[in-house]
């Protein structure tokens, strides 16, 4: 019986001494008022969104129902720490162990609330569309971008600061480091600074369809900080260097209100002057009496002999259609060759051989298609 005593004597003390002298009872205690906050969190989230939805549901804009819906993840964490903020509360603590309680609990508060801003960051700039009157909508992701670093960033200085490391020094450090690492990364930083240019000077928007000589051709995806995404017509993406795109000529083909078709139609020399006279009324009045070509008066149109060259007497014919689809104009470009060829035979003239194929489109100074007949 007295071994009894001396066992139970031990089990007390160590009930009692517990951990940094608290006993194991409070402990237990403390850990149920933290997983009581867990077990009402679902319905303390639930309550204090259906306050928040109700309110929202009273306004005309759908921006706080955006906003609403994005906390949604930082209020389901407030239990966790009102859990261990009143466990700390009821076990009293003392010295060290009471300065890293109100740490964690303060770090907590502080994540929270940095966290909060993160998520609503998103449903804002969905809705920044007055600022997008003004700047592009890239550049509103940029600006969102580095709005996201700097909550980061102010976030991480200080939940540092509330576990007493002085954010001053590593900030001095950081800028040294910096100055050091700008030296060896001067192409990351011309790569910044051409995004930027492209952007303020809206060469191309995401979406564009962009061509770059002897670099990439296909429709942009994203405008980032070193590089722009374009994703060829084969699907295939590209990753090109923004100062490529800054410093190279980038034709916008999505900017472009017309599409030109520009031939060279050679003419065999013993056609005469009166059929080449009816050949090119004809295929002047075709184009003009289509709908699916510019009017002349709109932009220049000719069709005109144009020289006489070794072997033939070549007519030009140059006009724009209406659309800048590439699979509606080649139909439209097609029907015009059956309309020439139409022409041309029921003139009774005929083309000069041998002839040459140039599938160009370029500016007008540029040498133009050598028209080929369609066989029927």
């Amino acid at each position: 019986m007295e071994n009894f005593t001396e066992f139970w004597k031990l089990v007390t003390d160590v009930w009692q001494g517990g951990f940094g002298g608290i006993d194991v009872g409070r402990l237990l205690i403390a850990a149920s008022i933290f997983i009581g906050f867990l077990l009402i969190r679902r319905l303390f989230t639930r309550l204090i969104l259906s306050r928040l939805k109700s309110w929202a549901s009273k306004t005309n804009t759908s921006i706080d129902d955006e906003a609403i819906k994005a906390l949604e993840n930082p209020i389901r964490f407030i239990p966790i720490t009102l859990g261990i903020f009143f466990s700390a509360q009821y076990l009293q603590l003392i010295g060290v162990f009471a300065e890293i309680a109100d740490s964690i609990v303060k770090s907590l508060i502080a994540f929270s609330i940095f966290w909060a801003f993160l998520q609503l960051l998103q449903p804002l700039s969905r809705f920044a569309t007055k600022i997008e009157e003004h700047l592009t909508h890239e550049l509103v992701e940029w600006l969102v971008k580095a709005v996201r670093i700097a909550i980061i960033l102010v976030g991480t200085a200080t939940v540092l600061q509330i576990w007493g490391i002085q954010v001053g020094p590593i900030v001095a450090g950081a800028g040294l480091f910096g100055v050091a690492v700008a030296l060896g990364a001067q192409d990351l930083f011309k790569n910044l600074i051409a995004g930027l240019l492209i952007i303020g000077e809206k060469r191309f928007r995401k979406g564009h369809s962009i061509r770059v000589e002897g670099v990439v051709e296909g429709t942009v995806e994203s405008i980032g900080f070193r590089s722009t995404v374009v994703r060829k017509f084969d699907k295939t993406p590209v990753m090109v260097p923004n100062t490529k795109l800054a410093d190279t000529a980038v034709i916008n083909l999505s900017a472009r209100t017309h599409r030109r078709i520009y031939w060279n139609i050679g003419l065999e020399y013993g056609t005469s002057v009166i059929q080449l006279q009816n050949i090119r009324d004809e295929i002047e009045s075709y184009i003009i009496k289509t709908k699916d070509f510019v009017s002349p008066d709109e932009i220049e149109t000719f069709i005109r002999i144009d020289s006489f060259n070794a072997s033939s007497i070549d007519l030009m014919l140059y006009c724009f259609t209406h659309t800048t689809k590439w699979g509606e104009w080649l139909k439209i470009k097609e029907q015009l060759a059956y309309r020439v060829k139409e022409i041309v035979e029921g003139a009774d003239a005929r083309f000069a051989f041998p002839s040459q194929s140039l599938y160009i489109e370029s500016f007008p100074s540029e040498r133009p298609e050598v028209f080929v007949p369609p066989k029927k």
